[in-house]
């Protein structure tokens, strides 16, 4: 049984088709990626998932719940951390417990536990601009998790990162949804990010945009440290060039 899912979902703006008849499901624990060219509705389908957005057709489900037009029901990171310049990074991961009602000093304490898990340690006191783009990218996803939802929406996590911090970040973040059972969909123009990251890779193409293919990877997770030099991996990569016309 799918932890969320969403049933031919379609969206218009001013009578322009943004996404039309989208269904995708993700699984408990699974790790799926949104992939498609700019303009293909991915971030629309993101605010529908979130609640920000109502869609014009369709339905939103977490588990059996109907979530449709819900915000707060999953956790969302959008592209960029927005993470708050005048605040530490603790009172910043700590936010999303404060919006819930939590008294600050627990909503700190609570935050702080998390610290060493999300690579953190050291960082309580500094700011967002004293901290390098993987920090703040760490900093980010804990915020995004002390939402409380058993699924995250990520919004390209990863594109504003340089190539060897980008590598680090992945593994390091896939160990941490292994251990903490996450739930994610994300978002990425990458085709390598997602070939690596992904248990299936969903293709979005046209406008409105669609859904029009879905490759499952394989081997699953963990994958040997050369997957990405693999012949397996270079198939996928020309699959997915042949799906988006590129």
């Amino acid at each position: 049984m799918p932890i969320l899912r969403t049933e031919h979902v379609s969206k218009s703006y001013q009578h322009e088709p943004i996404i039309e008849d989208i269904s995708i499901a993700l699984d408990k624990g699974e790790l799926i990626c949104l992939l498609g060219v700019s303009g293909s509705g991915k971030s629309t389908l993101f605010h529908i998932i979130s609640g920000i957005l109502p869609p014009d057709e369709g339905q939103v489900f977490l588990e059996e719940s109907v979530i449709t037009g819900q915000a707060g029901r999953v956790s969302y990171m959008q592209q960029k951390d927005l993470l708050l310049p005048y605040k530490t990074v603790l009172d910043n991961v700590a936010l999303p417990l404060v919006i819930r009602g939590v008294p600050k000093p627990a909503a700190r304490a609570e935050a702080l536990a998390h610290f060493r898990q999300f690579g953190l340690e050291g960082a309580e006191a500094k700011y967002p601009m004293q901290l390098s783009g993987g920090m703040r990218q760490r900093a980010a996803l804990l915020r995004t998790h002390l939402f409380g939802s058993q699924v995250a929406l990520l919004d390209e996590p990863f594109s504003a990162l340089d190539a060897m911090t980008k590598r680090a970040i992945h593994r390091w973040y896939l160990n941490l949804i292994d251990t903490l059972g996450m739930s994610t969909i994300f978002i990425t123009h990458d085709i390598d990010e997602a070939i690596l990251l992904s248990d299936r890779v969903y293709i979005m193409t046209g406008v409105p945009g669609r859904i029009d293919h879905e490759l499952k990877i394989e081997p699953g997770r963990p994958r040997p440290d050369d997957f990405n030099t693999s012949e397996q991996f270079m198939h996928y990569k020309r699959e997915i060039i042949r799906l988006l016309h590129l």
